[in-house]
């Protein structure tokens, strides 16, 4: 009900009342000749009647427990009743939210994966049954000490002290033990709280471990019958045997193709296997300029074919994966564009203070659809082009792996019809200015 002034029927009772013992007053001090007295008395008995009802409204205010309000008159009695309805609203309301906590707590005691609840200092507000045991803490104990007490890793530390909630921290030991992997992530759900969500992912380490050891030891068993079925068929000349030159061609062609994919599994087995992170200089001028020299031998003049090195600095990382990267994208531009279209290399400064290589050429183009998946290992646009043009489906795929080594990110632009821009972005801390030396 909502509280209307001078509007609902007990107001109206209470201005009439007033007026009406106005009234009286007044004709009981024309009566006595005393009219200023009669309406002074009149007034202090309704403030003294008044006090009286703020008095008891206020003591039912005051108490604790769930009485009645109590019996008033007017629009006092309309006042204590109103205030009544909205007290039974926020009980209500009250009672509704803790079911609803109480059904997030127990929801949070049951899931699988740890959950802690951090103020801003990063000190422990709640727990629930996984974080306990994983994190060997107890709520009763542990409640208000830091996050990092039970996380003892530097890197785990470093990650807290940035910004953890704009990516997560993946495969970092558990504190108890360093054969249990875990992957943290931090959510803000609340001015001064968040959720810190910790996750036992060892068996994905140990399938992804698998998959990685299969594929490279697969790609190695391959190499030996590859090489045999090379060597037979380049004993075999087509002019000794006209009527199988084509068959002689298309298994040559076809064993090529084998081996480069085999070349790029075992690549990228290499890449995703856990190790350091590359430290060493490398000369961008040496590495463009074979880049080029590859680029003008693949195309065989097919194509325009231009060079832009204005960056005037190096990069820290791995040379032999950044060439692969690198190769795979010039290429990719050489295999799908028309002869006689253009192609350009470019090591420019980033206006973020980093470094980019953009390869752009004025091939078919990639649809809009399948740019969000052509990253994907053996993803393929247009198989029939790709399978013509000799591609494996892995080269993408090998970039994306190095420029996720490198901390660096791919750009894809494309419009079909009108070419592609591929444009590997370093930030500035992966730059070398050139004569420095790595210590």
């Amino acid at each position: 009900m909502r509280l209307q002034v001078f509007t609902s029927p007990a107001w109206q009772a209470t201005v009439a009342r007033f007026a009406l013992l106005l009234l009286i007053a007044t004709g009981a001090g024309l009566a006595l000749g005393e009219v200023a007295w009669a309406l002074v008395a009149a007034l202090g008995g309704y403030v003294a009647y008044s006090l009286y009802s703020l008095h008891r409204l206020r003591q039912w205010l005051a108490t604790r427990r769930r009485l009645a309000p109590p019996e008033l008159h007017g629009a006092w009695g309309e006042t204590a009743e109103w205030i009544a309805q909205q007290r039974r609203a926020g009980r209500l309301r009250q009672r509704r939210l803790l079911g609803l906590l109480r059904a997030f707590r127990s929801a949070a005691k049951v899931i699988p994966d740890a959950v802690v609840v951090l103020d801003d200092a990063r000190k422990v507000v709640w727990l629930n049954r996984a974080a306990a045991q994983l994190l060997r803490m107890r709520l009763a104990r542990d409640r208000g000490r830091l996050i990092d007490d039970f996380l003892p890793t530097a890197q785990v530390h470093g990650w807290l002290s940035g910004d953890p909630s704009q990516a997560p921290l993946i495969d970092v030991p558990a504190p108890d033990e360093e054969r249990k992997r875990l992957s943290l992530r931090m959510i803000g759900y609340t001015d001064g709280l968040h959720l810190l969500l910790i996750r036992d992912i060892s068996a994905l380490i140990r399938s992804e471990q698998i998959r990685r050891d299969f594929v490279a030891n697969v790609s190695h068993e391959l190499r030996t019958p590859l090489t045999v079925l090379h060597g037979y068929l380049d004993l075999i000349e087509p002019e000794e045997l006209p009527q199988l030159a084509p068959v002689l061609d298309d298994l040559r062609a076809q064993t090529q193709r084998m081996t480069r994919i085999v070349e790029d599994l075992l690549i990228l087995s290499r890449i995703e296997a856990p190790q350091a992170p590359p430290d060493e200089i490398v000369a961008m001028d040496a590495l463009l300029a074979a880049l080029y020299r590859e680029a003008e031998g693949l195309s065989r003049q097919r194509h325009r074919i231009a060079l832009n090195n204005t960056a005037a600095v190096d990069l820290r990382g791995a040379q032999q994966y950044l060439h692969s990267a690198f190769s795979n994208l010039i290429s990719n531009a050489v295999r799908y564009t028309p002869d006689g279209g253009q192609i350009e290399i470019a090591w420019q400064r980033h206006p973020d203070g980093g470094a980019r290589l953009v390869v752009s050429d004025t091939g078919y183009g990639i649809p809009a659809e399948h740019l969000p998946r052509v990253t994907e290992r053996f993803y393929r646009v247009s198989t029939s082009r790709s399978r013509g043009s000799g591609g494996t489906g892995l080269g993408l795929s090998i970039v994306k792996h190095v420029l996720a080594m490198h901390g660096a990110r791919l750009g894809i632009d494309s419009e079909v019809g009108v070419g592609s821009r591929f444009v590997c972005i370093f930030d500035r801390s992966r730059l070398i200015e050139r004569g420095a030396v790595i210590e």
